[in-house]
This record gives C-alpha cells, structure tokens and sequence, in this order.
C-alpha cells in the first residue's frame, strides 16, 4: 500500500486544505484521510509538506499521430505506419511527464491510434480515440482519411469507426485554419448530413463532438443535436464573437465545450501562421474574450489542448492550456475541473478517473503550493503517479 501525505487535496471538484493522507492499494484509491497527517502503522509515507495532490490530468482534445513539428498533420498522409506507432508514443510520454494520465485523441491518420491502442501495453496514458475524423471531400483534414460525401457514406464511415472501436465520433463542421481552401466561416456539412451523423452515432451509443470555429456551424451544430463542440471560436465574416444568446443556449444543452487554448509562449509563431489565422479572426484576444462570455453562461467547459498539430502545441502542454483558462476570468477551481472531474465525464471516464475518491484509478498528480492560488505550479508537477506508481 502506497500512502501520499500532502498539505492540501484537490479532488475534482474543490480543494481540501489542511493536510490529507490519500492511500493506494491496488492501483486505487483505497482512503482520503481528510485533516490529518498520521500514516497508518508500517507505511512510510512519500510527503510534500505545502503540496497538493490532484488528480491525474486529462487532456480531452490532442492528436497524439502528429508530432508537433511545422506542418504536423499533413505530414501524416505520408508518414508509414510504424513510424507514426512510434510518434504516438512519444506524444503520450511528453504528456505523461506533464501530469496528463488520460488523453481524448480528435483526429489521428486513418485509425492509427485505434490500432496502436489495441497492440499497447502499460504505463502510458489512457487513450479515448476518435480515429480519423469525418469531413467533406477536400474538407479540412481531409488528408487523414475520413472524407465523406452525403448522408449515406456519413452513416457508413460511423458504422466502420464502431465496429474498430471507436469511443466517440468527430465531425468537421467548419473548414479550418490550417487546410487551404477550407472556409472557418461555413458550415462544411447541410443541415440533413450532420443530423444523421448525431443519429447515426447515437445509434451506435457514441457521443459525437464538432469541430466548429463558425458561428453558423455551431448553431448549425447544436440543432443536429451535438454531445460536445470543439474550438468554438464563433467567427463570421466580420470577426469573432459569442453571441449572448448562443452561450445561453449551449449551457441550457449541457453541450461540452472544449476552447483548445493554451501554446508554448516560447515558440515565435511564424508570421504567415499568424497572418492565416487573424484573417479568419482568431485573435488571443478574441478567444479569450469568447471563453469568458461561455464561463459566464454556464457552459460546460472541457480542458483540452489540441495538442501535436504544430510547435506552438507540443504534446504536454495542457498546463498552459488550464493557466489560460484562468487568465480569461475562469475560476481557478473551475479550471482544474475542466481538466480532472469534467474532463473524465466529458470522455467516458467519470467512473473511475478525474477525481480523488475511493474505488478510483490511483492516476495522480503532486505539485508544489496551491495551484487554485498560483495556477503555474501545475507546470512543474514534482511526482506523478500513474495507477499508484511514480511514472518513470
């Protein structure tokens, strides 16, 4: 039995000050001793006297196939097969010594991370996988494999990510940034195709998530009737911007919303990037901005990074992502949870991860100081425990 004696415990959902004894067993959580720093006879305690012990971090949005170089994903369509095994666990390690102990892939080449993870062994990350996400014919990341066109191919193409195992389905409801010739300010699907993809998948008992930075794909997306909407950044013609009235509709749904912020602050993003995305009005500002207005709703926030799909997203990076959440006015509560409690619903994987509870997987994280006080500590993780044992 493993004993863990910090100062304060983060739980999922709110933090216990005062000293906490957590107890493994098994690879679980066995007890959570709150108020106390007395170890039971004949353990020896591993003890961090001003840490916080949280739960393991879950990234709900990477794209563990991509490598994080210029270029990423479509340097994917070439890459052979074990080549990109190899990437994917490369990506999970950096995220592993991040303090992420579960990740939701959104996008890899042609089910590569559904076969990898049937071959996978221990001590890596737990992986929900998505496999090649749904677009439109020279859509955006049309390139991994997942085109489609009309509503039979679309209810074809989920019957085939059910039947290889997928966890959920992706859909490209808008073009994207970093595919020429895709617009982020339309819908990619009509009307009919998108609902019979939330049919189709439902049918199958699988949630399906959007991608979607046009506000029109969004609303479009929320009438078919979507589990969860990523990026959300609501751009039209004329710039960016959360409506009132959409914010409050996407609460009332208990729709998830993953706003994929957070970059590596060191990386000078190359000026033709920069250019691209202002021009499809993705400013940090405005983003910001749209993750305050969604807070402030009562929308249903899921932490996730977008990880792998350039320099500016290394694998590992969900820490900046959940300090950015802070920064746009996000309680720092809150924003733990949407990376821990929230996040492991949002995934499938409320059950057994996300929170410091007895019966739980023993996936932890301990970090120096309080992070609701000082979110950047989350960046320097001192141990984290994967089922119960430092990861290496």
């Amino acid at each position: 039995m493993l004993a863990v004696r910090v100062a304060r415990v983060f739980d999922g959902e709110r933090m216990h000050d005062g000293g906490a004894v957590v107890l493994v067993s098994g690879g679980r959580i066995a007890e959570v001793r709150f108020g106390t720093d007395a170890v039971p006879d004949g353990l020896t305690a591993s003890a961090a006297s001003d840490g916080t012990l949280l739960p393991g971090l879950i990234d709900a949005h990477v794209h563990l196939s991509a490598d994080s170089g210029p270029g990423a994903l479509d340097r994917l369509a070439d890459r052979p097969d074990a080549e990109v095994s190899g990437v994917i666990e490369v990506s999970l390690r950096a995220q592993l010594a991040a303090g992420v102990t579960a990740v939701r892939d959104l996008g890899d080449r042609r089910d590569a991370v559904l076969n990898w993870r049937a071959a996978a062994g221990a001590g890596l990350p737990a992986v929900v996988a998505s496999g090649a996400p749904l677009t439109t014919v020279g859509g955006h990341c049309w390139s991994l494999g997942g085109e489609v066109s009309g509503v039979a191919e679309i209810r074809a193409a989920i019957r085939e990510r059910a039947a290889a195992g997928a966890d959920l389905v992706k859909i490209m409801a808008s073009g994207g940034v970093f595919t020429p010739g895709t617009d982020t300010t339309r819908p990619q699907f009509t009307d009919d195709e998108l609902a019979a993809a939330v049919r189709e998948a439902h049918d199958h008992s699988l949630p399906i998530t959007a991608h979607a930075h046009a506000t029109s794909a969004v609303r479009q997306a929320m009438r078919a009737g979507v589990d969860g909407i990523e990026h959300c950044t609501c751009v039209t013609a004329t710039g960016t911007r959360v409506e009132d009235d959409l914010a409050a509709a996407l609460a009332e749904a208990r729709i998830a919303v993953c706003a994929t912020l957070g970059s590596d602050p060191a990386v000078v993003v190359p000026p033709a990037v920069l250019a691209m995305a202002e021009r499809a009005g993705l400013t940090q500002a405005g983003l910001q901005d749209g993750v305050a207005r969604l807070y402030r709703a009562g929308v249903r926030l899921v932490a996730g990074s977008d990880a792998g799909i350039g320099p500016a997203k290394p694998h590992g990076i969900l820490p900046a992502t959940i300090a950015e959440y802070v920064d746009s006015g996000i309680d720092p509560a809150a924003a733990l949870a949407a990376a821990t409690s929230v996040a492991a619903e949002v995934c499938g994987l409320g059950e057994r991860k996300g929170r410091i509870r007895p019966g739980f997987d023993a996936d932890l994280v301990l970090v120096d100081g309080d992070p609701t006080r000082d979110i950047t500590t989350l960046a320097r993780p001192r141990t984290v425990y994967l089922a119960g044992e430092p990861a290496a």
